[in-house]
C-alpha cells in the first residue's frame, strides 16, 4: 500500500517589510512521504517570501517532475513565476523560466553545490535568476518546531527573515546567489 501525504497546517502572521506585504495566511501544506521536513519548511519559506496574488503550493509537491513546488498565475491561468525548492536540475529550471518569464530558486542545502550543478548549463535566462539560501543551522533548529497544525509569523526586513514557529524564535539571512 503506498503511503499518502501528511497534512501539515499553518496559520502565518506575514510581516514582509521589504515588499510592503502584511496578510495572514491559512494554508494547508501537504508533505509527500519522500519530502524532507527541511524542505517543506523551504518550501512554505519561499512561499512567504513569494506571497502574490495567484501563488499556489503545486499539486504534486514533491514528487511532481513538471511543475515547480510553488508557482504564481495571473487571472488568465498563464503561469508568471516558477518557484523551484532544493536543488532542482538545469532542464527544469531551464523549461520553468522560458514558461514563466520569471523564475527563482530557495534552498536549504549548501548553495555552492547548488550553484555549481546549475553553471554553465543551458538556462533560458540563468543571469536572471536569483538562487536565495537559508543557513543550515536555521533549518535544523526550525525543523523540530514543525508539528501538524502550526502557529507562524514570518517577518522580512533587510532580508533577514525572523520565524517565531510553534514558539521557537529564529532569524536568518536570506542570501541572493547568481547562476554563472
Amino acid at each position: 500500500m503506498a503511503l499518502s501525504a501528511t497534512l501539515h497546517t499553518f496559520t502565518v502572521n506575514l510581516a514582509d517589510v521589504d515588499r510592503g506585504v502584511y496578510t495572514e495566511l491559512d494554508l494547508r501544506v501537504a508533505r509527500h512521504p519522500s519530502e524532507t521536513a527541511e524542505f517543506m519548511l523551504t518550501r512554505l519559506l519561499a512561499y512567504c517570501l513569494e506571497y502574490t496574488d495567484g501563488i499556489t503550493f503545486s499539486e504534486g509537491g514533491v514528487s511532481s517532475t513538471d511543475q515547480p513546488a510553488v508557482l504564481v498565475r495571473d487571472l488568465t491561468g498563464r503561469v508568471t513565476a516558477w518557484i523551484e525548492v532544493g536543488a532542482p536540475d538545469a532542464e527544469r529550471l531551464h523549461r520553468g523560466s522560458k514558461l514563466a518569464g520569471r523564475a527563482a530558486v530557495y534552498t536549504h542545502r549548501d548553495p555552492v553545490k547548488v550553484l555549481a550543478q546549475l553553471t554553465g548549463k543551458r538556462i533560458h535566462q540563468s543571469a536572471e535568476i536569483p538562487v536565495y539560501s537559508f543557513d543550515r543551522a536555521f533549518i535544523d533548529a526550525a525543523v523540530p518546531a514543525i508539528d501538524r497544525r502550526n502557529t507562524a509569523t514570518v517577518s522580512i526586513t533587510e532580508r533577514e527573515l525572523f520565524l517565531e514557529l510553534n514558539g521557537a524564535s529564529l532569524s536568518t539571512p536570506v542570501r541572493e546567489h547568481r547562476i554563472g
